[in-house]
């Protein structure tokens, strides 16, 4: 509908999150520029008047963030709240609702891609194509003889053309001959049949390159274009062959080219690729009838050259229909080829069809088993990339055994195309004409209910592989089902993360499916039990599995449901920066575990409460949540909180400056989670009592603890912990007086902390860095280093740290001569240190009494 009225700007045209934020700020200037005070009182009182409890309203630094650019994730309510309260016209506030949820399913989706370090499997009998790979010979040998630029080989054509199957032969004939010894492998979903699977984000796949080229996390920056250049410094010296397959647009393909000499990349897509870098096309036809001929006979042999004709004509030419026919013929060995080119004429004829691929799939399908169409068309239904037999049985309800051979028969006859080892993707035509099976020929129910089988797999195993990584917090998740659901064996730590790393695109597009198809309370259960796991680093996963989860029980009525789904997303608001709403996520989960007499929810919103208020410098009330959470935790007798619950008050005692005290607290902590064997509150209780005594000066004795809990972390899965110890041993560093050891510390844990979007954490490393730097004589370094840390303090309201990085420009700028600015960073730490009530404040103090020489 035409806006009620000029100017206003348009959310339709929003593409992004940071286009919301803009075209927000557009609104605002419209509406007269009100302050985030009293929009945030029109959005109060709305709420308010319909009926939304005092705990569920919001506050100015809330609504202020969703005016921020740079956001992983907006909180669409809000977001509503906030247009209506700007321009109430109910039309105008319906396009923001459906430009909202439009781009959040695409940043949902996109995010969801899986890379991989090796080559799908060659095709057997590839023929045909000489042109194209000589082509590619030629073009990569003169480039190399020029200088070593980067060959770009853009490989476009129809669908079903060939052009994976050419890129993916291309690439095995290349390793083969010596010419690379790194492979690279993605499908960036350009043309995907589902479109709830819209192309791939680069800087998800360039997360993933990062990792299988062993970075592993320690490296990844969090913005594309630092992402692209660590992946091209990476790529530097290597010989590697880059395969982006299934492209969408240039600008998906353009941060992902290697930009290295020695390397290749060869990109597939169905649209000609204008624009890039060095790029060679490839336009792929249909084979010629020579061609295609010369397959089928080395596909399924035969001595009837004009049978062979006929059912290369019947097929288009085209080498997936081809494929599919020669599979078909090898299941009927009693036929002559001729008798295949009759059934082909007799099928076009009577079914009138045009495409050579519906041709082909019509009789691959229709001759098969029953139950092997049964498992093609129900795992077609599967919402994730790729599957593997445990998956494919639960769709089917058939033993992972009998799935699995199945599966490698579907494989043979071109069906499905293998993945990984054990994995199974489509071809999105196949899998688009699958579905359209599953839609014809099984109800809506059998639909729904194979769909509810593949969920309680995932419930189960997610809950076997958590139960064996974190058993102490078992009680935490809701109970494995009593009925024996098949799935891998996970009673190895190993392996139980091994399998939530595979399988985290999937859960994630599990959840979502569930939650939004018919299933919530498994949507829900499901991202219950992937809590803790998700709290290891997946924060921008963790908003879209809890909100998912959230909105399900909020449909549902589970009031406890939305309670642990809400402190969940609080938990990673303030991961990820933003303590206003982290803080209303985690009132509104307390306001509701009270409701429901959930004694250790309200113990657990009120420890990640404390920790809010700790992260803001308001210490006392930290404390005041946290004891309240210990004093909960006994009366419930849970142990297992009890623990983290001494390790928490013991962090927060350690930022006031209370050592002895917090030195038994961690004590009392490590002493408990050893009785009870919780390995990760172990490892919290060691990094705890590490920190603490690095600060009060015990440091041999810090050094083994932060050690131990390092190797804990890692062992464990936790990312973000991980990156938490590091910078521990940073700081331990920087007191021994080895700055370069402690920046080894440091940059690791940035790095990660930044992949993690974690910028708290961030926050404290680049200060870390300024003060190693400072003590290397590196002052301007120093300078970069806390002025960052100081500009991301402010924005996150994060008052240690703003006063740390004060401090510390400060104390760089008096070394740099710098005297009267120096002087000025000293007074600003002053009044926050002063303002918190840290003994920092005395050593400020003394500074400033401090004056140089000559300007005495």
């Amino acid at each position: 509908m035409p806006l009620p009225f000029a100017g206003l700007p348009d959310p339709a045209e929003a593409v992004s999150l940071d286009d919301v934020a803009a075209r927000l700020r557009m609104l605002k200037v419209w509406a007269g520029d009100p302050s985030y005070d009293t929009i945030k009182d029109r959005v109060n009182a709305a709420w308010t008047a319909a009926g939304r409890p005092a705990g569920e309203l919001t506050r100015k630094s809330t609504v202020a963030d969703c005016f921020r650019s740079g956001r992983r994730r907006l909180n669409t309510d809000l977001v509503v709240a906030v247009v209506q309260a700007l321009h109430p016209d109910a039309g105008y506030v319906a396009q923001w609702r459906q430009a909202l949820r439009t781009i959040g399913g695409e940043i949902e989706a996109v995010s969801q891609v899986r890379v991989q370090d090796r080559l799908p499997q060659d095709l057997a009998g590839f023929t045909g194509r000489t042109g194209e790979l000589d082509r590619l010979h030629l073009a990569l040998r003169a480039a190399r003889q020029a200088g070593g630029a980067v060959v770009i080989s853009a490989i476009a054509g129809m669908a079903g053309v060939g052009k994976t199957q050419l890129a993916v032969h291309a690439g095995h004939l290349l390793v083969r001959e010596g010419l690379f010894d790194r492979v690279l492998f993605v499908n960036l979903r350009g043309f995907h049949a589902d479109p709830a699977q819209p192309p791939a984000d680069p800087g998800a796949v360039l997360d993933g390159f990062l990792r299988v080229l062993g970075v592993s996390g320690h490296q990844i920056p969090h913005d594309l274009a630092a992402r692209a250049a660590t992946y091209r410094g990476r790529l530097a010296g290597t010989r590697a062959l880059v395969v982006l397959d299934n492209a969408a647009t240039a600008e998906q393909v353009r941060p992902l080219l290697p930009d290295t000499p020695g390397c290749l990349a060869l990109v597939t897509s169905r649209r000609s690729l204008a624009g890039l870098p060095s790029a060679i096309g490839l336009d792929v036809d249909v084979f010629s009838p020579e061609e295609a001929v010369t397959f089928l006979r080395g596909t399924v042999g035969g001595s009837e050259p004009a049978a062979l004709a006929r059912i290369a004509a019947r097929c288009g030419y085209l080498p997936l229909a081809l494929s599919l026919v020669a599979g078909h013929i090898r299941n009927f060995g009693d036929w002559t080829l001729s008798d295949h080119a009759d059934r082909l004429d007799e099928r076009h004829r009577d079914r009138r069809l045009d495409s050579g691929v519906a041709l082909a799939l019509g009789l691959s399908y229709q001759d098969l088993p029953a139950d092997r169409q049964r498992m093609l068309r129900l795992v077609a239904l599967h919402p994730g990339q790729d599957f593997d037999a445990y998956a494919a049985g639960a769709l089917t309800g058939t033993d992972p055994a009998v799935a699995a051979a199945w599966l490698e028969h579907l494989a043979d006859d071109h069906l499905l195309q293998p993945a990984a080892p054990g994995r199974y993707t489509f071809h999105d035509l196949v899998r688009a004409y699958a579905a359209g099976r599953a839609d014809d020929h099984d109800p809506p129910a059998a639909r729904r209910a194979a769909l509810t089988r593949l969920v309680d797999y995932y419930l189960a195993t997610a809950g076997r592989a958590m139960n064996t990584l974190h058993p102490a917090e078992a009680h935490q998740r809701p109970p494995l089902s009593p009925e024996a659901i098949p799935g891998p064996d996970l009673t190895d730590s190993r392996a139980a993360l091994g399998w939530l790393d595979t399988e985290r695109p999937t859960l994630v597009a599990v959840v979502v499916n569930a939650a939004t198809n018919g299933s919530p309370q498994q949507a829900v259960r499901l991202a219950r039990t992937l809590s803790r796991y998700l709290k290891g680093g997946y924060h921008a996963d963790a908003l879209t599995v809890h909100g998912h989860a959230h909105r399900a029980a909020r449909d549902l009525g589970d009031l406890a449901g939305q309670a642990y789904a809400l402190n969940d997303l609080g938990v990673a608001h303030r991961r990820l920066g933003l303590p206003g709403q982290a803080s209303d996520d985690l009132q509104q989960a307390l306001e509701l575990f009270r409701r429901t007499g959930d004694t250790i929810g309200q113990a657990t919103a009120l420890f990640d409460l404390g920790t809010v208020v700790q992260w803001l410098g308001r210490y006392p009330d930290a404390i005041d949540y946290k004891q309240q959470a210990l004093d909960l935790y006994r009366q419930a007798g849970d142990r297992n909180g009890e623990a983290n619950m001494l390790s928490g008050i013991a962090l927060v005692l350690e930022r006031a400056g209370r050592f002895p005290e917090a030195i038994d607290y961690c004590e009392r902590a490590l002493a408990l989670d050893r009785e009870i064997g919780n390995r990760h509150g172990e490892a919290q209780a060691l990094n705890c009592l590490g920190d603490v005594e690095t600060r009060a000066g015990r440091l041999d004795s810090a050094a083994g603890h932060l050690q131990q809990a390092l190797a804990l972390f890692r062992q464990l899965g936790n990312r973000n912990h991980e990156a938490g110890a590091l910078d521990s041993l940073g700081m331990l560093h920087n007191r021994l007086g080895r700055p370069d050891e402690a920046i080894g510390y440091f940059v690791p844990a940035l790095t990660i902390f930044r992949e993690l979007g974690n910028r708290g954490g961030e926050t404290g490393a680049l200060n870390g860095l300024g003060e190693a730097s400072a003590a290397a004589g590196r002052h301007a370094d120093a300078v970069t280093y806390h002025a960052e840390a100081l500009a991301l303090a402010v924005d996150i309201g994060q008052t240690d740290e703003q006063a740390c990085a004060e401090a510390g420009l400060g104390r760089a700028h008096r070394m740099l001569g710098n005297h009267a600015l120096a002087d000025e960073h000293y007074r600003q730490a002053l009044t926050l240190y002063t303002a918190l009530g840290l003994p920092e404040a005395d050593e400020i103090r003394a500074d400033l009494a401090v004056r140089p020489p000559g300007d005495r």
